[in-house]
């Protein structure tokens, strides 16, 4: 389901680590399944990335306990290598994340049109969270 009446959602934090080493974080799979959860109660147990215009990702989030879990993915409209990923879920939803290089610092803008079951102020502090998760991550490696 579309979401055209809500506004997107930006998030954002400063990575102390060159982009480089940002991109290869945030693509790899065996990286995003240290990192693509909001709380340590949750994991990422599977992650693929097909990173390429037309290619398609997937992580799966879930539950330590194994109460829950759900499918995360989408397919790439947009690759520029260091710059910019964009993707649509499957809901038509769609996600825009810019990586913005400063010498031994990157930036990274992360806008996603948020869906309709959840409160906002939720999913910004969901999409946040994992954020945050990358960055300690991406800083501590």
């Amino acid at each position: 389901m579309a979401t055209e009446n809500l506004t997107p959602i930006t998030i954002e934090a400063a990575i102390n680590a060159p982009v480089e080493k940002v991109w290869e974080y945030w693509n790899n799979p065996e990286h995003i399944k240290n990192w693509a959860f909001a709380s340590p109660e949750w994991h990422a147990p599977n992650a693929a990335n097909d990173l390429r215009v037309g290619g398609n990702f997937s992580t799966t989030m879930a539950a330590r306990d194994g109460s829950m879990s759900f499918e995360f993915g989408g397919t790439y409209t947009t690759v520029e290598e260091h710059k910019l990923i964009q993707y649509v879920l499957a809901d038509g939803r769609q996600v825009k994340i810019v990586f913005e290089a400063d010498g031994e610092q990157t930036r990274i803008a992360e806008t996603f049109d948020p869906e309709t079951t959840n409160p906002l102020e939720m999913q910004r502090g969901g999409w946040q969270a994992i954020l945050d998760n990358f960055k300690k991550l991406a800083e501590d490696n």
